[in-house]
C-alpha cells in the first residue's frame, strides 16, 4: 500500500505547496492594502494637511483644542477670572451628627433635585445626596477638626446663573449646621418706565427692553445708598449695532418757488414775458460732521451731586451682561440714577435687565457662611473684547477651537492656531515604512538571494524566519517585477507643485534612495541602494515641512485640471498602482482564486484516491485472508498426513 500511495501523497504535497503559494500571495495583498491605506491618507478628504493644532504661550493661563474647521492665525487672550461652581461648608459637627428625617430640596440654576430621606448619619445623607444629585450636586465629608467632621455640598455646574440653593427641610439643615445663615433679599430690580431722555430727544422702552440711537441721552432714576466696603454690584444686559448710513451728508437748498412771469396776446399771438431771475448766493456745503465713535455709555449719578464714569463695554450684537461693584464706584454715597449718553454718531444701544444684587446672597436672602468657591462665570478677554461663559471650557469662541481657561492672568497669552506637521511628518514616515517593507517583500520573494535578507536589519529573528520561506517563491513573475518597477517610477518622478522650482520631487524634501551620501552620510557603493528603498533625511523632511507645507500637500497629492479632485501626486500614484493588486477581483483575488481551484481540484483527485486505496487494501486484505485460510487447510492436511504415517509405521 506505501508504493500505492505514492501519488496520493505526492498530490497532497501539491496541496501544501499551493496553500503556501496563497498564504504569500495574501502576505503580498496585505502589503499592498497597507501601502495603499497610507499612501490615500495623505491625499484624501481626512489628510493631515488639514488637521491644525492650537498652541498656547502659557498652558498653565489658557490652552486650547482645534479641529480641521479652524483657520490658521494668532489669537490674544486675557483670563480675567476662571468659572466656578458654589461649594459651602458646614461648622464642624459632633461625630455621632445625624440628620433628621424630611424632604430635602436643592437647586441649581433652573433645576431642582427633591428627595426624602428616612434619618440617619451625616455619611448615610451625604451618600443619598450623592445618589440623587443627577449630576448636579455632590457631597462629601472633611475631617477639618480633629473628633469632628464637617459636610461639603456643592454644584457641579459653573455659571453665576446656576446658583446652589436650598429650600424646605434643606433649608433647615443647611441653617442648623452652620452652612448658611438667612438674611434679607437685596435683590433690586430697576424698572425702564421711568427712563428720562434728555430735551427733544427720545428713547424707545418696550417689553423692558430700551434702545437708545445715536446722539440720544437719557437717565434712569432709581435711589440706593451704598455702604462702604458693600458686597453689592450693579448689573444689565447690553447690545450695540452700527449703522452704515446713519450720517446724512447734507444737500443743497431747492432755492425759492419763482410764479411764471404771465404773457400778453394780440391778434393770435401770444408773447411770454421773460422769465424772473432771482440770483442765488453760490452754494458752499457744510463740512460732513465728524464721526465719533465711543463705547463709554454708563455712569452714575450721586446725591451730592457728583458723578462716576463706568468703564466702557465692548461692541457685539448680543446681550452681554455687565457688572460693575458698586462699593468700589459709589464710595459710601447714595446713587440717583444711572446716566446713558450715546455720544456716537453711528452706533445704537440696547439696555435691559438692570438690577442691583449682593453677589453671594442667595434666593430669598440666605447668604453662605462658609464658602468655599462662589459660583462665578469665567471672564475672558480676545484682542481686546471681553466675554463671559459659564465655563471654563469654551466652544463658541472661534469656529472649530475648544478655549479652556486654566489660571488668571494679567498678561496676555498667545494662542497659536497652526498645521499639525508632527501629523503630517508621521504620515510621510509611515508612508515610506510600508514603501519600504513592501520592497522588502517584492525582493526577497522575486530572488533567490541570501543578501537581501541581510540587508533587512530592522526585522526581528522571527519574522526574518518567516521572510526565508518565502524567499525565490515568485522568481520571474512578471507581475511582481512590474509592480517593483512602478513603485519605484512614482516615487522616482517629479510632480507640479506651487514651489515647482524648489519642490518638484521627494529628494527635495529628504527622501530618496541616496539621501545620506547627498547630505554628507557614508560613501561609496552600497547595493541595498539599488534594491529601491527609500531613506528619509530628517533635518532635510523637518525643514521643507516648516516651509514648504502647501507645496508638500501638493507633492503628494493635487488637483491639476480644477475639478476639485486630486489627479497627480506621489500618494495619488501609488494608491493608483496598488489599486488593481487589491481591489475586489484585482489581481491578488485572482491570483489566489486560480490557486483556491487548483487546491479544489488535487482535493477531489485526493478524494478519488482515498476511495481507490480503501478498496485496493479492502481487496488486498481479503486476498489475504484467503491465502490465511488456504495456508490453514493445508496444515491440517499435513497434520492429518503426519498422524497417518505414523500410525502406519506402527
Amino acid at each position: 500500500m506505501k508504493v500505492e500511495r505514492v501519488p496520493r501523497d505526492r498530490t497532497a504535497k501539491n496541496i501544501e505547496d499551493l496553500q503556501a503559494q496563497k498564504g504569500y500571495w495574501q502576505e503580498m495583498g496585505r502589503r499592498i492594502s497597507t501601502l495603499r491605506d497610507s499612501a490615500r491618507t495623505l491625499y484624501s478628504f481626512q489628510n493631515p494637511f488639514g488637521e491644525r493644532l492650537a498652541v498656547s504661550s502659557d498652558d498653565s493661563v489658557i490652552s486650547a483644542s482645534a479641529t480641521r474647521e479652524s483657520t490658521e492665525q494668532r489669537y490674544s487672550f486675557t483670563v480675567k477670572q476662571l468659572a466656578q461652581a458654589d461649594r459651602y461648608l458646614s461648622n464642624p459637627l459632633d461625630d455621632k451628627y445625624t440628620v433628621d428625617s424630611g424632604t430635602y430640596t436643592y437647586t441649581v440654576g433652573t433645576d431642582e433635585i427633591s428627595f426624602n430621606f428616612r434619618g440617619g448619619s451625616l455619611k448615610e445623607f451625604a451618600d443619598t445626596i450623592n445618589r440623587r444629585g443627577r449630576d448636579k450636586i455632590n457631597a462629601n465629608i472633611f475631617t477639618v477638626h480633629p473628633g469632628t467632621r464637617s459636610l461639603l455640598i456643592e454644584s457641579k455646574v459653573s455659571g453665576s446663573d446656576n446658583r446652589l440653593g436650598f429650600s424646605a427641610d434643606a433649608l433647615k439643615l443647611a441653617i442648623s449646621m452652620g452652612m448658611v445663615e438667612q438674611g434679607n433679599d437685596t435683590r433690586q430690580s430697576i424698572p425702564l418706565d421711568a427712563v428720562r431722555a434728555s430735551p427733544g430727544q427720545a428713547v424707545s422702552v418696550k417689553d423692558g427692553v430700551m434702545e437708545t440711537p445715536a446722539g440720544v441721552s437719557a437717565s434712569v432714576p432709581f435711589s440706593l445708598a451704598v455702604p462702604a466696603n458693600s458686597p453689592l454690584v450693579l448689573r444689565f444686559d447690553t447690545a450695540t449695532s452700527v449703522q452704515t448710513d446713519a450720517i446724512q451728508i447734507p444737500q443743497p437748498p431747492p432755492g425759492p418757488d419763482i410764479p411764471s412771469s404771465g404773457s400778453a396776446s394780440y391778434g393770435g399771438i401770444v408773447i411770454d414775458n421773460d422769465p424772473s431771475k432771482t440770483p442765488l448766493p453760490e452754494w458752499k456745503a457744510p463740512p460732513p460732521p465728524q464721526r465719533r465713535d465711543s463705547l463709554d455709555f454708563f455712569s452714575l449719578s450721586f446725591s451730592d451731586g457728583s458723578r462716576a464714569a463706568l468703564p466702557a463695554i465692548t461692541d457685539t450684537s448680543d446681550f452681554t451682561r455687565r457688572q460693575y461693584n458698586l462699593g468700589d464706584i459709589a464710595q459710601g454715597r447714595t446713587i440717583t440714577g444711572l446716566n446713558i449718553e450715546n455720544s456716537n454718531t453711528n452706533r445704537t444701544l440696547t439696555l435691559r435687565n438692570i438690577e442691583v444684587l449682593d453677589p453671594n446672597a442667595l434666593s430669598g436672602g440666605v447668604k453662605p457662611l462658609n464658602a468655599v468657591s462662589l459660583a462665578q462665570d469665567a471672564i475672558i478677554s480676545m484682542e481686546g473684547i471681553e466675554m463671559r461663559r459659564p465655563s471654563n471650557v469654551i466652544t463658541d469662541i472661534i469656529p472649530g477651537v475648544t478655549v479652556t481657561a486654566k489660571g488668571v492672568s494679567d498678561k496676555p497669552v498667545g494662542l497659536d492656531i497652526q498645521p499639525n506637521r508632527d501629523a503630517v511628518k508621521n504620515s510621510i514616515v509611515t508612508l515610506v515604512g510600508n514603501y519600504n517593507r513592501l520592497m522588502a517583500e517584492l525582493n526577497v520573494v522575486t530572488r533567490n538571494d541570501d543578501r537581501i535578507l541581510d540587508e533587512i536589519t530592522y526585522l526581528s529573528a522571527d519574522e526574518k524566519a518567516d521572510l526565508k520561506k518565502r524567499q525565490g517563491a515568485f522568481v520571474g513573475d512578471s507581475t511582481l517585477n512590474q509592480l517593483r518597477n512602478s513603485l519605484q517610477q512614482a516615487v522616482a518622478a517629479s510632480y507640479p507643485t506651487s514651489a515647482e522650482r524648489d519642490l518638484a520631487m521627494l529628494a527635495q524634501i529628504g527622501i530618496g534612495t541616496n539621501v545620506r551620501s547627498s547630505s554628507g552620510g557614508a560613501g561609496g557603493y552600497d547595493p541595498s541602494r539599488l534594491r529601491g528603498y527609500l531613506e528619509i533625511d530628517e533635518r532635510a523632511l523637518d525643514a521643507a515641512i516648516q516651509a514648504n507645507l502647501p507645496a508638500i500637500r501638493q507633492l503628494f497629492g493635487s488637483d491639476t485640471t480644477g475639478d476639485m479632485m486630486v489627479d497627480t501626486g506621489v500618494a495619488f500614484n501609488l494608491e493608483a498602482i496598488a489599486k488593481p493588486f487589491v481591489d475586489t477581483g484585482g489581481i491578488i483575488s485572482l491570483k489566489t482564486g486560480t490557486l483556491d481551484s487548483r487546491i479544489s481540484q488535487n482535493q477531489r483527485s485526493i478524494d478519488t484516491m482515498d476511495r481507490q486505496l480503501a478498496a485496493k487494501e479492502a481487496d488486498l486484505k481479503a486476498q489475504y485472508g484467503r491465502m490465511e485460510a488456504a495456508y490453514g487447510r493445508m496444515e491440517q492436511m499435513t497434520g492429518a498426513f503426519d498422524n497417518l504415517s505414523k500410525q502406519s509405521n506402527q
